[in-house]
């Protein structure tokens, strides 16, 4: 299996929107576990390399386009 490509700095953005977007909610990383089965934590601390599928479940769990969240990583 080929290596996987790893960018720190988008994941590090992608981690950055997730978090705000978790914080204006109100809830805890455990929340948005039990409502999507999804470790959000590894994913805002950017230790985990999330597939599409996965931002994009969580873009449909936060209420916010792909696109919109793609937009707010590159204007970090």
């Amino acid at each position: 299996m080929a290596e996987q490509i790893r960018n720190n700095n988008l994941l590090k953005g992608i981690a950055t929107i997730l978090k705000e977007l978790r914080e204006a909610k109100s809830l805890s990383q455990e929340e948005v576990y039990n409502d999507t089965n999804i470790h959000v934590g590894r994913i805002e601390t950017a230790k985990a390399n999330s597939t599409v599928s996965t931002v994009a479940a969580l873009c449909k769990y936060f209420d916010i386009t792909l696109s919109d969240f793609y937009k707010r990583v590159e204007e970090l």
